[in-house]
This record gives structure tokens, C-alpha cells and sequence, in this order.
């Protein structure tokens, strides 16, 4: 019983003690058994974290931290959370960092995207060949064995962040971040916000996972929000098409279909998902579609129009698209129409192409996760990056954090940009040719691409080489690689987030 009164006078402060408590062993049992462990928790981690950001990377990352015992606010500048958005897909070390999250892959699977394979249209309409899945997550092809639509995806690491951790992690949406002034080198940091839906509070860490404009960032090192971007000559636009005299732009089919025209001029149209196809209120179908335009690295200029016409709004926007893509061929009219019409288009957003390459993925108490440090571009692994870089973020900032060292925090960032830096060398590396084979510019550079593809699909030999390289290259660490780390073989950090240690 002495050990006990020792350890609960060491574990809470003189304030909460009554002397009284210390004449009651019974009293003090029920201390010792409800309130020591508990202390003992918070004392592991003690970590006060903002993450700035509700899409992928920062719900992933509220996960981590709070099962570590950290403290975690999430802000987001929606006033709710985003449900819409694009495709997108798990890959590599994102599939990793999913199956390390019980329950999260039976959740994935009942919302993908049920698109049986892409099949490529010609100059004359008809189909050149068609794209389909390995069957196999863990040696998927150009297409993934996880499409799944963005906000569904960030719905689920939502529910699984509060669901498991409701005491450690809180939600605030409608929220941005006004001011970060650093108490002290090697301090915490204040944090001011715009809407007061927060009062000015002190964090210990910041994490910024608000995209690739992210102000956070831009607040952190003292630049603008697209300072550190690289181009890469190129951007997309992305929304739902309602279907018109009942028939969808598929006809009802899973099969995708993808269409390119001279100019790097891309259109692919995709099927929803069992539960967002038909529009409840009058049993409408809809497809998804993406618009890209795809211009010669040689060529930056081409980019400028885009860019005015993306600050000078929506309507703006899909008028100057609306000029690109009018004429192209096949269904594109189609598709421009219905994007025009405002009763049949919804959840449009357009963006840049971009890879981020800052000199730090950290200053200071703030740190970057995601799109907002390392957004990859037109590699297609940006959301797996961003799973994987939250996971790795909370596992070494913890198993720094619980080892009581004076500098701590500083090792556990480190560490992580250590580790990330390494991974996204690898993942955010562009392929030769992409993303100009998707659409080439040219009439001669459309004809061979499509001469290449035809006969890959009409040769078996040749489809399985296909399949077998693009598997390799969308499959790094899709699942841990244990062994000696070295120049060859990169591994995937597995952390004990119960007790902060790190085993590989």
C-alpha cells in the first residue's frame, strides 16, 4: 500500500490530492486502480495535436495519435465533411496501413467503385481493347483492386478515428487557422483561429494535411501556397454527370471507358457505385466523368489559361474547359452538355496537376502529412502516400515521444522525414511518358499510342508483360518487408502505438 501512495502522490498534482485520501486504504485502493493506469496513460503521451484537415491524411493520422494516447482537435475549413469527390485508389503501403486497421478494408470493399475494367475507344468510336483487374490487392494493374470515391473513403477514416478513440479525438468543422507563433524554440506553439469556434489555443504539435495549397504550410515556412509546386503541365476536372432521356452516358454498363483526342485532350467515364447511381428522387442514373488536358512539358505557357479560369470561378472554369473539349469527338459533346447544365452536374472540381517538393517536411512544432508535403501528381499514389504518411508521422513522433528525452519531439520529426523521404523517392517517381501517353498531343502521337495498346491487348504475351510491369511499378510495399534495411530493400516501419516502441 506504501508503493501505491508513493506512485499516486508521483501521478497526480498536490492540487488533486486530499491528505485525507492517505487515512482511507479502501479510498485509496479504488485511486489506485481507476486513476493510476489512466494517469499513467496520459503521462506516456501528453501530446497535444492539431491536424489541420478531414480529407485522407488527416483522419488517418487523428487515428494514430489518438490510439497512441495523444490528445488530437481536427479542424476543417468545410463546415462539414466532404462526402463527393473523384476515384481514387489504395496502393502499396496504403493497403499496408489499411489491413493495420481493423475493420477498415470490410468497410473499403462494401463502398468500391464497381468498375469491372476500362475499356480504351478509338478515333471512330469503337473499342480498341479493355483493361481489366489482376484479382489479386496485392499485385494490382492500372486498375486497382481498392477504387473507392474520395469521400467515401474519408467518411470511413472518420467513423474508425472517433468510433475507436471517441475521448481523444474532436471534430470542428467550418475552422481555419488565422496565426502559429512559436512560444520558444523547441516550445509548443499558439495557434489562433479565424472563426471562434475555437478560443487561441496552445498545441504541441501542428500538423498541416490540408492539400496541396495548404495555408497551413504557407504559414509554417513563410512562403506562398505555391511555392515548392512543380507542374507537370497538366490538370484535370472532375464531377457527375445525371443521366438524360433515361440513359446514362454507359448505357448501364460497369465497364469505364476512356477517350483521347488530339491536343492531350482525355475524357473517361466511369459508373457510380449500387448506391449512388440512381438518384432517389427520380430514379436517374449518373456517371462520374474526368476531363484532363495534357500539355508538352516543353510548352509551360499552355498552362496560364487554365489557371485564370480556375481563379475566375466555376462558371469560368467550365466554360474555358467547355472550349478545350467541344468538337473532340466521340461522346464528348455529350459530356460537355450535361457538364453545363446545372440541374445535371454536381460535385464539380478542377485542379492542377502538381508534384510538392519542399526542403522540410517539418519547422518548428509544424509538420506536413499528405498532398501538403509530398502531393505526388499524376502517379496515382497520392492517397496511399498520404495513409502511409500519417501512419508513420504518429509511430515515430510517439516512439520518440515516450522515451522522456529533452528533445523528443524534434528526434520523432526527424525521423519521419527520414523515413517519407525515402518512400516518396520511390512512390511520387513520374514513369517515362506519363502523363503524356495517357493523351498525346499529336495526331501521330495518338496513332501509335493507340497501335501500341491494340496490340498489347491482342497478345496475350504481351498483355502479361504489361500486367506484370505495372504491377510492379503500383505495388511498392504492399505489404511489410521485414528483414536488414538497406540500398535495395525499403521497410515499412510497424509501430506499438500501446507502449511507442517500433518493431521491424
Amino acid at each position: 500500500m506504501y508503493k501505491a501512495m508513493v506512485e499516486l502522490q508521483v501521478a497526480l498534482p498536490p492540487a488533486m490530492i486530499h491528505p485525507a485520501i492517505f487515512k482511507f486504504p479502501t479510498l485509496l485502493a479504488v485511486f489506485y486502480t481507476t486513476y493510476i493506469p489512466y494517469i499513467s496513460q496520459q503521462k506516456m503521451s501528453g501530446l497535444r495535436v492539431l491536424l489541420v484537415g478531414a480529407s485522407i491524411a488527416g483522419p488517418t493520422a487523428a487515428y494514430w495519435f489518438a490510439k497512441a494516447g495523444a490528445s488530437v482537435t481536427v479542424i476543417e475549413r468545410f463546415p462539414h465533411l466532404r462526402t463527393n469527390g473523384q476515384s481514387i485508389d489504395i496502393r502499396g503501403v496504403g493497403v499496408t496501413v489499411m489491413r493495420r486497421m481493423p475493420g477498415m478494408e470490410l468497410a473499403v470493399r462494401s463502398k468500391l467503385v464497381p468498375v469491372q475494367g476500362i475499356t480504351v475507344i478509338g478515333p471512330n468510336g469503337k473499342p480498341i481493347g479493355t483493361i481489366i483487374p489482376t484479382g489479386n490487392p496485392d499485385q494490382q494493374s492500372l486498375i486497382s483492386e481498392y477504387e473507392i470515391l474520395r469521400g467515401d473513403l474519408s467518411r470511413i477514416l472518420y467513423d474508425l478515428s472517433i468510433k475507436d478513440h471517441p475521448s481523444n479525438v474532436r471534430y470542428i468543422f467550418g475552422e481555419t487557422i488565422s496565426t502559429i507563433t512559436q512560444q520558444s524554440p523547441g516550445g509548443s506553439v499558439m495557434v489562433e483561429f479565424a472563426n471562434g469556434h475555437i478560443p487561441p489555443t496552445e498545441f504541441d504539435l501542428v500538423v498541416a494535411a490540408d492539400g496541396a495549397t495548404s495555408r497551413t504550410r504557407a504559414l509554417a515556412l513563410g512562403c506562398s501556397v505555391r511555392d515548392y509546386m512543380q507542374p507537370v503541365n497538366a490538370w484535370a476536372a472532375f464531377f457527375t454527370v445525371l443521366e438524360k432521356d433515361s440513359s446514362d452516358l454507359l448505357d448501364g454498363s460497369s465497364l469505364g471507358q476512356v477517350y483521347t483526342a488530339v491536343g492531350g485532350r482525355f475524357v473517361a467515364i466511369a459508373p457510380r457505385t449500387a448506391t449512388q447511381s440512381v438518384d432517389p428522387d427520380n430514379n436517374k442514373r449518373s456517371n462520374r466523368v474526368t476531363l484532363m488536358g495534357i500539355y508538352p512539358r516543353s510548352s509551360p505557357t499552355l498552362m496560364t489559361s487554365f489557371r485564370e479560369a480556375v481563379a475566375g470561378g466555376e462558371t469560368r472554369n467550365k466554360k474555358f474547359i467547355a472550349e478545350q473539349f467541344r468538337g473532340a469527338g466521340w461522346k464528348t459533346d455529350l459530356v460537355i452538355d450535361g457538364m453545363l447544365d446545372p440541374s445535371r452536374c454536381s460535385e464539380f472540381y478542377a485542379a492542377e496537376m502538381v508534384q510538392l517538393k519542399p526542403p522540410t517536411l517539418y519547422k518548428g512544432r509544424v509538420v506536413l502529412v499528405g498532398d501538403a508535403g509530398y502531393a505526388s501528381g499524376p502517379t496515382g499514389m497520392g492517397t496511399s502516400l498520404a495513409m502511409a504518411g500519417a501512419y508513420i508521422l504518429a509511430g515515430e513522433v510517439m516512439s520518440h515521444w515516450n522515451k522522456n528525452e529533452n528533445d523528443r519531439l524534434d528526434k520523432g520529426l526527424k525521423a519521419y522525414e527520414e523515413r517519407m523521404r525515402r518512400i516518396v523517392d520511390k512512390m511520387a517517381r513520374i514513369p517515362p511518358l506519363i502523363p503524356g501517353v495517357l493523351a498525346p498531343f499529336t495526331a501521330w502521337g495518338l496513332w501509335l499510342r493507340n497501335a501500341v495498346f491494340r496490340l498489347v491487348c491482342w497478345s496475350k504475351g504481351a498483355l502479361d508483360v504489361v500486367r506484370r510491369v505495372s504491377s510492379r511499378a503500383t505495388a511498392f510495399q504492399a505489404l511489410p518487408v521485414r528483414g536488414k534495411e538497406g540500398n535495395d530493400v525499403e521497410v515499412f516501419p510497424e509501430y506499438d502505438f500501446g507502449q511507442g516502441d517500433e518493431n521491424n
